[in-house]
């Protein structure tokens, strides 16, 4: 192992007590071989020679012995007291103040002076002192005035160097210090940065992975059309469904001319513009453009149906949604329409209601001719039918009457649906109206076991509507009421003033409805999961009725419903006038 090697292990930042004691090692063995040559410094004291080194081999041998690192700072000074204490014996042992071996006082003494800490200042005058002057002591006071000055003059000058080492030391340990926690920030930075440098890599490789997804995505959306518009309505985004649905291809589109109102129809716009109260006979692009996305500014998502208009004069009826479009801040920067081509499904729509009114009207007549010979049979009193024949002619005009109601239905939801929706308003007194239905209802009930329980006001409530359709509202209530009440349970029909409205609510002890589906109990032939899973009869028609019935008195229709507890529905409507209103019924999303 080569010298350089050797040193390069040596600690420098910190290095052991052994490491330290080294260089008073090398100079008392040096001391040793020159005093034992034949023409070397002669020994005038054995005992005290051999004290010496023997002295000095002891605070080697404790430098490398004790773990002077787990104990405090200032032990370590120790092994240097002793080194020096050690040169002291060697000075006595080889001439005493006239020793030239008092040079070796420097080893110990520089060691001492550099620890850290201002007490080794003083350790290491006074080590040295006791050094230099013990010789004069021990001879008796004896020697010239030069070595007399010089072991008083000597330690003075020792004092001094001992707090320039030990300055000089404490700055270097300072600066050693931050370098060394510069070198330990900079590793830091550097495993910060290859780590950043990693997790970009990945990020790079997860962002173009995610932007390939995106544009596949994107491709594939070919039939809805997504049209991005910055603030104003210039357009800036067109995928392949708008380039499908509008016939021009993106190159063609984004060139920063086209605004979306360009794809809307005229009249549609205006008749916005107009039911937002806007002045539409001298609007501007920025006005036009208020009327698709005036309801988004306002904070909120817009779906409404409107016509598109291609290039070629071509019309396609749309359903968009308008939605903010906004930056990595959350600021709006413009707007995204998505458009769903609804040509086919409002077509498939108009079919299927005037198959419905059609067949309604065809099953109508034949009902009505077999209910009227039903009558007749029964009636005939020239050939009087048997009790048993009775029973069955029954139950045939039951059936006739359940088809005959259901036509009724059909009827009525296809008369809605054309916008043909009559109303016969005139003054209704809603106490014997609901009055009329809980009689109607109670033969049924008695035979579910059903208890009907009326709480009606002890004054009139009267409304301005159609007394007929009220009844037929309140009717199919009450009925749906007593079909998802088991026996043993209640249904109970109050009417009540509620400031300027009347409520009517039909509350039971049924089976009640899952929250989830109660959004979509108005939807035509929908029937919630507890009526098909319990086989209560029906065809999902009597609540659509109801509320397009509520709606078109200008009222509202609240549900409330806990699955297993019950259900309560409440008709609430306007004391004053209303104005008809034609309610559109929601499209059927379960197939009858």
């Amino acid at each position: 192992m080569t010298l350089d090697r050797w040193l390069s292990r040596i600690p420098i930042d910190s290095p052991s007590a052994f490491m330290k004691q080294v260089p008073t090692l090398i100079g008392f063995g040096i001391v040793a071989l020159i005093a034992l040559m034949p023409n070397g410094v002669p020994v005038t004291d054995w005992p005290e020679f051999v004290a010496s080194i023997v002295l000095v081999l002891v605070a080697t041998v404790l430098s490398l012995v004790v773990p002077w690192r787990r104990l405090a700072a200032e032990w370590a000074v120790i092994v240097p007291v002793l080194s020096l204490f050690a040169v002291g014996l060697m000075r006595l042992g080889t001439g005493s103040s006239a020793s030239p071996f008092v040079v070796l006082t420097l080893l110990p003494f520089v060691w001492i002076a550099s620890e850290e800490g201002r007490i080794n200042i003083l350790i290491a005058a006074a080590g040295t002192f006791i050094v230099l002057l013990a010789p004069l002591v021990i001879d008796g006071g004896g020697g010239s005035p030069a070595d007399v000055v010089r072991a008083f003059f000597s330690p003075v000058l020792y004092l001094i160097v001992a707090v320039v080492i030990n300055e000089i030391a404490h700055r270097m340990r300072v600066q050693l210090k931050v370098a060394r926690e510069a070198v330990e920030q900079q590793q830091q930075l550097l495993a910060q940065a290859v780590t950043a440098q990693d997790e970009l890599v990945l990020n790079e490789a997860r962002l173009k992975t995610a932007n390939r997804l995106i544009q596949s995505i994107w491709n594939a959306v070919t039939e809805q059309s997504v049209i991005g518009t910055d603030l104003d309505g210039l357009i800036d985004v067109w995928n392949p469904g708008a380039a499908k649905m509008l016939g021009l291809t993106e190159k063609q589109v984004l060139d920063g001319k086209h605004h979306i109102i360009d794809f809307h129809d005229t009249q549609e716009i205006e008749q916005r513009l107009e039911d937002m109260d806007a002045r539409v006979t001298t609007v501007s692009s920025v006005d036009e453009f208020s009327a698709l996305v005036d309801t988004v500014r306002a904070g909120s998502a817009d779906v409404r149906d409107w016509t598109y208009v291609r290039p070629d004069g071509k019309r396609v009826a749309v359903q968009v949604a308008a939605t903010p479009r906004l930056d990595e801040n959350g600021h709006r920067v413009g707007f995204i329409f998505v458009a769903t081509d609804m040509t086919q499904a409002r077509e498939f729509a108009r079919l299927k209601d005037e198959f419905v009114g059609l067949i309604s009207h065809e099953l109508r007549t034949p009902l009505s001719s077999i209910l009227g010979y039903l009558e007749l049979m029964r009636d005939d009193e020239e050939a009087p039918l048997s009790e048993e024949q009775l029973q069955y002619l029954g139950v045939a005009e039951r059936n006739a009457h359940r088809l005959l109601r259901l036509v009724g239905d059909l009827l009525f939801t296809a008369q809605v649906e054309s916008g043909r929706f009559p109303l016969d308003i005139k003054d209704v007194e809603l106490g014997s109206v609901v009055s009329a239905s809980i009689e109607s209802a109670r033969p049924v009930a008695a035979n579910a076991g059903v208890t009907i329980v009326g709480d009606l006001p002890d004054g009139p409530l009267t409304v301005r509507g159609d007394a007929v359709r009220l009844g037929q509202a309140v009717d199919n209530l009450v009925s749906n009421a007593i079909k998802f009440t088991p026996s043993g349970g209640t249904v109970t029909v109050a009417l009540r003033a509620e400031g300027e409205t009347a409520v009517i609510a039909v509350s039971d002890t049924g089976i009640g409805i899952p929250a989830v589906e109660l959004s979509r109990l108005s939807q035509r032939f929908f029937r919630a999961s507890t009526a098909t899973r319990n086989a209560v009869p029906g065809v999902g028609l009597g609540l659509t009725i109801t509320k397009a019935i509520v709606t078109a008195h200008g009222g509202r229709l609240d549900i409330a419903s806990e699955e297993g507890v019950g259900t309560s529905i409440s008709i609430v409507l306007p004391v004053e006038t209303p104005e008809p209103v034609t309610a559109a019924i929601p499209r059927a999303e379960v197939a009858p």
